[in-house]
């Protein structure tokens, strides 16, 4: 059987099963690789998943003890800057205290005994220095004085041991300029004896009886604010009328280093000089003020006012612009605030007077009046109302005028009740209403004489001219001469009145020459050629009313006055049409005027415009008109 073979001869069919029998034990080992494998996966996972929240664990520890040392970090840096802000303060606070600091002062054992301890009389000499204090009106501001401690006054309690309050004031007095009094008060012989220190080095002593013991301690006071404050205890004592004692301080201060003292005491004597009727006097220590210090403004006000005073018109006009001109410069850091800003509107106030532009100085004057009172202002915020009246009255404004008065309150002291007096006879010169001008003048002529010096200039060249006037517009020509013949021709309304009075008399050639001379002295005003032209035209030469009218117009633009004579004037010379023109631009600076509202409507009716004619009649019968005034509005009402 050569031809047949065995299975295991057959070298393929071996190479099969073997490859049959790895294949197999391959997948068993796989699988247990597999298994294994997918074991170790699971293992490293989990392993991982605990590393992992471990991991998260650590990091938020982590995290939380970093935010824990930044807050804390934070915290110590915010105490240490807190704790430097705070020495840095108190070093600058320190550095800047300027107060007045009384210590207790030394007291014998028997006043102590008594209740008068040494911080007993330290109060009592504080209570003194601050009475002092609100008795002395100023303008000057606190902070231009070389010592100044302002308001800042107190008494300082010694305290035992080592506390910040002591740390603080070692401070203060190591590097502030606080000023510091201290004092003893001993037996002397059979009376009493007190001693003020100012800083441990300048020392006084006044002397008296136990009996006397208040006085002495005001004295000590007194003693105190002259050595520390000399111009503001000058400033008092010329408010108490005790002048010599007040002229020895403002001659010392001017032979002083500091400019602003010698400015200020300048001042202090022109007021002195004003109150003894010197007024030239006054101006010239005034101009050395200036010199001293060309920005002190109440120098320029003050001259200001001395030249209106005098009636010296163009002096007051140049003097209210430069005081404008040193306002406009920036405040003067001198003058308190509250008075800079009071005085800037009064100045303007006047300044827009001056110049017939009365109704932009009303406006300033009604604010003036509600600004609160300066530490220098005396006068209250009625007696700034009452300086409204004559000013509604250059307007021809009753109703302003009725307004204000009604809100007056009365006034008892003599000095205010003669200003509200004279303040009243003014507006009513404006109105022509004699009789109030004579009535007030019963009190205040025999008022001026009790005031003396001071209120002789006055009288001269401010009552007299308004009292002479009265009685002329009353046709009593003889107390009228009386009351003017003797003022001084410097005076521009004294001279203004003589023109009027020269006026009703009819004696032109007068008039003509007394409101030349007025027009000549005080050649940027608007008011002697308004009178010039009123006259002018009352004695039937429109021709020559209109040339002062226009005249007048051109110094005071604002000035509605000239504008209504200028219309009148050409109403007579046939030429209304014109004239509507002047009677409207009239009315922008005077709208409540009745006798305007009655010319234009005049003017009206010979244009033949008989329907705004009757409105301007109507708007005229609700307004302030004379007697005469009214019979005509009344008759033109009804014919219309």
């Amino acid at each position: 059987m050569s031809g047949t073979t065995s299975e295991s001869d057959n070298p393929s069919a071996r190479s099969a099963a073997e490859a049959l029998s790895v294949s197999a034990a391959s997948r068993e080992r796989a699988d247990a690789f597999l298994k294994e494998q997918t074991e170790l996966t699971r293992l490293t996972i989990e392993r991982e998943s605990r590393d992992e929240k471990l991991r998260g664990w650590r990091q938020l520890v982590e995290h939380v003890s970093g935010l824990m040392k930044l807050v804390f970090d934070t915290a110590v840096a915010l105490v240490v800057i807190v704790i430097a802000a705070a020495i840095i303060a108190a070093l600058w606070n320190a550095g800047h205290a300027k107060g007045l600091v009384i210590e207790a002062f030394s007291v014998p054992p028997d006043l102590a005994n008594k209740g008068l301890s040494g911080d007993v009389v330290a109060g009592k000499v504080l209570d003194r220095l601050a009475a002092l204090q609100a008795a002395t009106q100023s303008n000057r501001a606190q902070s231009s004085y070389v010592n100044n401690w302002g308001n800042d006054i107190k008494v300082q309690i010694p305290e035992t041991g080592v506390s910040i309050g002591q740390t603080y004031q070692y401070l203060v007095r190591w590097l502030g300029n606080e000023q510091h009094i201290s004092g003893d008060i001993y037996r002397d012989g059979a009376g009493i004896a007190i001693t003020s220190r100012i800083g441990g080095n300048s020392s006084e002593t006044v002397r008296g009886t136990d009996d006397r013991l208040d006085d002495l301690i005001t004295r000590a006071a007194e003693s105190v604010y002259r050595r520390t404050q000399p111009y503001r205890f000058a400033v008092y004592l010329d408010n108490q009328k005790r002048a010599r004692e007040a002229q020895a301080i403002y001659h010392a201060l001017i032979d002083s280093d500091d400019l602003q003292d010698r400015a200020w005491a300048y001042v202090g004597l022109s007021s002195e000089r004003q109150r003894l009727n010197d007024v030239a006097g006054a101006n010239a220590l005034l101009l050395r003020a200036i010199q001293v210090n060309p920005g002190i403004l109440l120098a320029y006000e003050n001259l200001a006012n001395n030249e209106a005073t005098l009636q010296h018109d163009e002096n007051q006009l140049v003097w209210l612009k430069r005081a404008l001109a040193v306002e406009t410069q920036g405040r003067d850091a001198s003058m308190n605030p509250e008075d800079f800003a009071l005085n800037t509107l009064g100045d303007k106030s006047n300044l827009a007077a001056a110049q017939g532009d009365f109704l932009a100085s009303l406006a300033f004057a009604r604010q003036a009046s509600a600004l609160p009172v300066g530490n220098g202002n005396a006068s209250n915020a009625q007696n700034r109302r009452t300086g409204l009246l004559p000013i509604c009255a250059a307007l021809h404004d009753r109703g302003c005028y009725d307004d204000i008065a009604v809100t007056l309150a009365p006034v008892d002291a003599l000095l205010p009740r003669l200003n509200r007096a004279a303040t009243v006879q003014l507006a009513a010169t404006r109105f022509e209403d004699w009789d109030t001008v004579l009535r007030e003048a019963a009190f205040v002529l025999p008022g001026l004489d009790k005031v003396g010096l001071p209120g002789l200039n006055f009288r001269i060249r401010g009552e007299n001219p308004m009292v002479a006037l009265a009685h002329a517009g009353k046709g009593d020509f003889k107390a009228a001469h009386a009351a003017i013949d003797a003022s001084p021709l410097d005076c521009v309304v004294c001279v203004r009145v003589r023109g009027a009075i020269a006026a009703l008399e009819h004696d032109d050639r007068a008039a003509d020459r007394w409101f030349a001379l007025a027009a000549r002295i005080s050649p940027s005003s608007p008011f002697p050629l308004a009178d010039w032209g009123r006259a002018l035209l009352r004695r039937g030469d429109a021709a020559g009313a209109i040339t002062k009218a226009s005249a007048a117009h051109a110094l005071g633009p604002r000035f509605a006055d000239p504008l209504e004579v200028w219309g009148e004037a050409l109403i007579a010379t046939n030429r209304s049409d014109l004239a509507l023109a002047k009677f409207r631009e009239a009315a922008n600076y005077a709208p409540n005027w009745g006798r305007l509202h009655l010319k234009w409507g005049e003017a009206l009716l010979w244009t033949g415009d008989r329907t705004e004619a009757r409105v301007q009649f109507i708007a005229a019968s609700g307004l302030y008109l004379s007697p005469s005034e009214r019979a005509a509005v009344k008759r033109l009402v009804t014919a219309g």
